[in-house]
């Protein structure tokens, strides 16, 4: 996510906010739980204050990484550059994408192919739904093609 956002951070607001969210959005992650990004923001909330930054800082950072629960149109240009940055993988080479499909299942293992294939499948048909999957211009421009046929591609393998 970091490479995806230097190229940019001229057009990012508050680079060292967003840098933290990054840093910190997966900071907790079960697989099985609702409740990840609430978390991650509590540790980056606990850890910035005792860095000392102050809480307007801290409610910026920890927002951002809510955000990233539902990867919603923000009227925050950072939070939204944040969350094209996160799904940028979408649109990666094919190769590169097959891999990150092969860890996310990994990933849901405990979930027989029963289970986890309808409910990928929702997933990735709720992207190809949106009128865009990326926020920004920048990322669309990048990466929105790449990502459709991606996943596209994901969706019949699954069938």
């Amino acid at each position: 996510m970091f490479s995806e956002l230097d190229d940019i951070k001229n057009n990012i607001e508050n680079f060292e906010a967003v840098s933290f969210a990054v840093f910190y959005h997966d900071v907790i992650y079960n697989a099985v739980s609702k409740s990840n990004e609430e978390k991650s923001a509590e540790v980056a909330r606990k850890n910035l204050q005792k860095l000392g930054f102050d809480s307007t800082f801290i409610q910026k950072v920890s927002d951002q990484i809510i955000a990233t629960k539902f990867h919603k149109q923000s009227d925050d240009n950072d939070i939204n550059y944040l969350l094209d940055a996160d799904l940028s993988i979408l649109g990666s080479e094919s190769e590169k994408y097959v891999s990150y499909t092969q860890k996310i299942r990994k990933e849901y293992s405990i979930y027989p192919d029963l289970l986890y294939k309808p409910g990928r499948k929702k997933v990735l048909e709720h992207f190809l739904k949106s009128e865009s999957i990326f926020k920004t211009e920048y990322f669309k421009e990048k990466y929105e093609l790449r990502a459709r046929e991606n996943i596209s591609s994901e969706i019949e393998s699954l069938s």
